[in-house]
């Protein structure tokens, strides 16, 4: 997946860039800000990362522009906090809204439940990575001829990871994604769930087909 970053201080293009690389993703940004719209549709990118706060026109416009022509996610970041500018986003396109200073683990868990919602094709009820295959409507995984039923939360586990193949997805991300809802998750819960869905995959075969990224999460 690839995120175009529109943001005016170079420091925070390259922390960004260096933050996102580290997780798997690729990165784009330009300092042309005159036809900042133009260059993100046209970069490629799956989801754009849009401050405020820019020269020639700010992100409000951007915005506009970059949704009269395309549905790309984009999340605005900016240092603005008030209920008036993130309105103002939400109403003129924009998926999300986060106040910097942003907290690195949650940013990422924003933008990996947003492509995850934006790029899942819901007909799809069959993934398939690696020689898995992944049967949501019957919660079941096959390989070469072995098969196994998964509990729900093995299930959501092996879907978000897949869904995102080749990206890590941080323990926070999982845990947002598995149980939503305000109260206080225990990490042994998702620990336990790993634990599981390891023994299942070894179960057919595949003992080394979830990968764990010592202290950033885990990919497929």
């Amino acid at each position: 997946m690839k995120i175009f970053i529109i943001e005016d201080e170079p420091a925070i293009r390259e922390e960004l860039t260096q933050l996102f690389e580290k997780y798997g993703y690729q990165c784009a940004s330009s300092s042309d800000f005159q036809h900042i719209a133009e260059t993100a549709l046209s970069s490629g990118a799956d989801l754009i990362l849009l401050d405020i706060n820019l020269p020639y026109q700010d992100g409000f416009q951007v915005c506009r522009e970059i949704r009269q022509k395309s549905n790309l996610p984009i999340i605005v970041l900016t240092s603005r906090n008030s209920d008036f500018d993130e309105l103002m986003s939400l109403n003129i396109g924009a998926d999300d809204y986060i106040s910097k200073p942003y907290n690195a683990q949650v940013l990422l868990a924003r933008i990996q439940k947003l492509l995850a919602r934006t790029y899942e094709i819901q007909d799809n009820v069959v993934l398939t990575h690696k020689g898995l295959t992944l049967n949501l409507l019957k919660a079941e995984i096959s390989y070469q001829g072995q098969r196994k039923s998964l509990t729900k939360n093995e299930m959501g586990i092996l879907r978000l990871l897949m869904v995102n193949k080749g990206n890590i997805i941080p323990r926070d991300a999982i845990i947002d994604e598995l149980w939503q809802s305000e109260q206080f998750i225990d990490e042994n819960t998702l620990n336990v769930n790993i634990v599981r869905l390891r023994k299942t995959l070894a179960e057919i075969g595949l003992p080394d087909y979830l990968e764990t990224k010592r202290g950033l999460g885990y990919c497929v």
